[in-house]
């Protein structure tokens, strides 16, 4: 007895959608898709997380599509007659229910072990100490262990931090005011500052440079002011710098 087209196509769909997995994934570095350069491993671990979630939705995307043309060739109209109707198919629903289950259990499953990867870190004690201090509307840099305290003001250039680079760096936040977010967008992590709560968050530096750092958290009138500048240099740099800042260089 031959088998059913419908039968054959629930046969086939698991090693179609591995196949093309297999095409998107073979011979080349899978592409960033948009995700900007990291420059700390936990930018690292979000980007493979995110390489990962749009690889699923494209094989998901060509797998539907797939199906969309086989079915629009496969049940083209022929004649005018009206096709045979079928209530129901449960093979079928069953599948593509179970399917996008199972999808969302696997991306939460790596969101979530992505999530405790990242947190992890903040356990291990730090290199560096900065603590962030965020106000209407600007930032406040303080260096604990070196005596160094960088101050933003209105009218002025956006204060810079500057770190040192391959080094975990712990920023302990503390809002004056209001709510304020500090977010460097290449760290690919953000936390938000709040008055009377102890927020920190740790960033293990990889690349040396000048990354733009702004307040991700509405704040007020002025919210846009709020920028700053965040420069990752060797360890040596670093040390001048500190040096410069405590003979009262600028």
């Amino acid at each position: 007895m031959p088998v059913p087209p419908r039968r054959r196509l629930i046969r086939a769909a698991p090693a179609l959608i591995a196949l093309l997995a297999a095409l998107l994934l073979s011979g080349c570095e899978v592409p960033s898709f948009g995700f900007p350069d990291a420059a700390s491993e936990q930018a690292d671990k979000v980007r493979d997380l995110w390489r990962g979630s749009m690889t699923a939705g494209l094989v998901v995307a060509v797998g539907v599509w797939g199906l969309i043309a086989w079915s629009l060739v496969r049940y083209r109209r022929r004649s005018d007659d009206v096709p045979h109707q079928v209530a129901d198919n449960l093979p079928i629903e069953a599948v593509y229910i179970t399917i996008p289950i199972l999808i969302v259990c696997v991306l939460f499953f790596f969101t979530v072990r992505t999530d405790q990867a990242i947190d992890a870190g903040e356990s291990g004690p730090p290199d560096v100490v900065v603590e962030v201090q965020g106000f209407q509307w600007q930032w406040q840099f303080t260096y604990p262990d070196e005596d160094v305290v960088i101050i933003g003001s209105s009218g002025a250039e956006p204060p810079e931090m500057v770190l040192p680079v391959d080094r975990t760096i712990r920023f302990e936040l503390d809002a004056v005011d209001v709510n304020h977010s500090f977010w460097v967008p290449r760290f690919l992590t953000k936390r938000d500052l709040i008055q009377g709560v102890d927020n920190e968050i740790d960033v293990h530096t990889t690349a040396t440079g000048t990354f733009a750092g702004r307040c991700a958290e509405f704040c007020g009138l002025d919210h846009w002011r709020m920028n700053f500048t965040v420069r990752v240099v060797p360890e040596a740099e670093y040390r001048a710098w500190l040096a410069e800042q405590r003979d009262g260089g600028s």
